[in-house]
């Protein structure tokens, strides 16, 4: 048996579809853009991560549970079609000198690293939805832009990283 065909067989007697399933989930999973403000930063919440991750996971026979394990969460993904899991457990700490009673603390502390077990898992990436603030740029005030990246006073780059274009903007700056 040559030593290709023994890694093959080694392959094959390896059940790996939770890992071809993971693999094809991470390929078609999107960033997922951080939309909740608190405080001073922005975070992906759980209704809108679930919402993008739900459909593919499906798609692709993988499914999740977050179980609380004392003051843990073990995050559990598994494959449908093998029953194969891949398995976390996340330790969150108990913030005794928080502002907030017991119990908001606790389920803040819960919601907090479920969204983190679960994106680390998953390899979800999140975040800031940076063309949310860019506002678009009107023809008049474009064609200002245009002229000073041809005096190359200014890159089309900037240009492009400041302000909202549509394509046929796009295309003019290249």
């Amino acid at each position: 048996m040559s030593t290709q065909e023994q890694f093959n067989e080694g392959l094959e007697s390896r059940n790996l579809g939770i890992y071809r399933a993971l693999a094809a989930f991470q390929q078609e999973c999107p960033v997922i853009h951080k939309a909740t403000k608190a405080h001073q930063y922005s975070y992906a919440d759980l209704p809108t991560i679930f919402s993008v991750i739900n459909p593919i996971l499906q798609k692709n026979g993988l499914g999740f549970t977050q179980l609380l394990q004392g003051n843990s969460i073990q995050t559990i993904l598994f494959h449908i079609e093998t029953g194969e899991t891949i398995e976390s457990l996340t330790e969150i700490p108990q913030d005794e000198a928080s502002r907030m009673n017991i119990f908001q603390s606790s389920g803040s502390g819960v919601s907090y690293f479920r969204r983190y077990a679960l994106s680390s898992m998953l390899g979800i990436v999140t975040d800031v939805d940076t063309d949310a603030s860019k506002q678009p740029l009107a023809n008049d005030r474009f064609e200002k832009a245009l002229s000073a990246v041809k005096a190359g006073t200014i890159t089309a780059d900037k240009v492009k990283n400041a302000y909202k274009l549509t394509t046929e903007q796009i295309n003019k700056l290249a």
